[in-house]
């Protein structure tokens, strides 16, 4: 088990997103692990509302004063809202990344978001690598 917080209510990617559904629509951020990874966060590049994203692709860039990492979408869809106030305040993130989301997506397909990692799987990961 992990020193990190890992909501059992979310699902997880392999590149250290979260996913939460949301009604119709999934909301996506980064994890504790990764904040943590990142350091004190500077700056957050995010895509713009209307982008159609595939599953996997990199839809922006976190960066802090260490390193950057790309951000990837857990499921394929279209971006319907970016968090402007992540934007302004990238530091948030480092204070509770849980509630600090970074976009809100229309999956393309809903079942897909079933297929991510649940929140034992993704603690499993972070014991293996960390």
């Amino acid at each position: 088990m992990s020193n990190f917080k890992v909501p059992a209510d979310l699902r997880y990617t392999r590149e250290h997103e979260w996913a939460r559904r949301d009604g119709d629509t999934i909301v996506i951020g980064i994890t504790d692990y990764a904040q943590d990874a990142l350091g004190d966060i500077t700056f957050l590049e995010l895509p713009e509302v209307g982008r159609s994203l595939a599953a996997a692709e990199t839809f922006g860039v976190v960066e802090s004063v260490k390193t950057y990492s790309d951000l990837y979408a857990p499921i394929a869809g279209e971006v319907v809202e970016t968090n402007v106030a992540a934007v302004d305040d990238p530091a948030a993130i480092n204070t509770d990344p849980y509630s600090v989301w970074l976009i809100r997506i229309a999956p393309s397909d809903a079942a897909s978001f079933d297929g991510l990692m649940s929140a034992a799987e993704y603690d499993a990961l972070v014991d293996s690598v960390g």
